[in-house]
């Protein structure tokens, strides 16, 4: 590495799509001259946190964050998590209805994850507690929750845990939104890189990301790094479910599903009123 080269960190949570849609950038397999990208690796909450901090030039966030840090990085096209009629799930341990678990706290895995945000749009205003995402079904296999909303690859898992489906969040949305994708995490740029390099990462971005897609084998390998001991077949799946075509560009529907989660975010008071949705603009659309 040469005294010009510029150290560029990329902050993403430890699960398998995100290092999967990472694994070229930042093993070198595509030619970014002059920078050298670095992963650092934390829950989304602790993510979103950092992005309020200014923290990194490169992060994935929660779309329900995004409004506090629009100010000071803006959405790339690419590297968007939607659920595609699937998404974050209530679940419990314990046989029990919808209603009785909104009458008793609720785990979840970060106040301003999206998870939280599609909960509350779904359920109303339950209480939460906020629990690391990957104690969420222990917590509730121990008594000390009676349901939780689980994230990542329990989405896969839960049964395997003897959990019960109260909602899938994603098909709550997809259902009430005429087939519209859930908005959960996506890439931002730290806007005072400049408008140019901005373009230019996200396009470097861009390019792992369809590196991944197109030669598969070894950023899943990659990927199972982070998998919590899920097996193979279970990581590949669970990296299909969130980096597809719809990662290299979010579309006209997932640009719109952004807004519309973001504005009824607004509505229902968990988003500042003087957040514009409409106004969100998306590097390389």
């Amino acid at each position: 590495m040469t005294e010009a080269t510029r150290i560029v960190r990329v902050g993403h949570s430890p699960d398998p799509d995100d290092a999967f849609m990472f694994h070229a950038l930042t093993t070198g397999l595509i030619d970014t001259p002059g920078f050298k990208f670095e992963h650092v690796l934390l829950d989304i909450e602790t993510l979103n946190e950092k992005a309020m901090a200014e923290e990194y030039e490169v992060s994935a966030v929660s779309i329900h964050a995004f409004p506090l840090i629009a100010d000071n990085y803006t959405l790339m096209n690419c590297g968007a998590s939607m659920g595609e009629g699937y998404g974050p799930m209530l679940v419990s341990y314990k046989q029990m209805t919808l209603e009785e678990a909104c009458a008793k706290p609720i785990a979840i895995p970060g106040e301003k994850t999206s998870a939280h945000l599609a909960l509350k749009m779904a359920v109303g205003d339950v209480e939460t507690v906020i629990v690391p995402f990957d104690e969420i079904m222990p917590r509730i296999e121990s008594g000390e929750f009676d349901s939780g909303v689980i994230i990542h690859e329990g989405q896969l898992t839960w049964e395997s845990h003897g959990m019960n489906l109260l909602l899938d969040l994603g098909i709550w949305w997809n259902e009430r939104t005429a087939g519209l994708p859930l908005p959960l995490g996506g890439n931002v740029v730290r806007n005072d890189l400049g408008e140019e390099l901005c373009e230019k990462i996200t396009e470097w971005v861009k390019q792992s990301i369809e590196v991944a897609i197109d030669n598969p084998e070894g950023a899943l390998e990659f990927a199972r790094q982070w998998g919590r001991g899920i097996d193979e077949e279970t990581n590949s799946k669970f990296v299909q479910m969130y980096v597809n075509s719809r990662t290299i560009d979010y579309g006209d529907d997932g640009r719109t599903s952004v807004r519309q989660f973001l504005d009824e975010g607004i509505q229902i008071g968990m988003i500042q009123s003087d957040f514009d949705p409409q106004k969100i603009k998306f590097i390389g659309a």
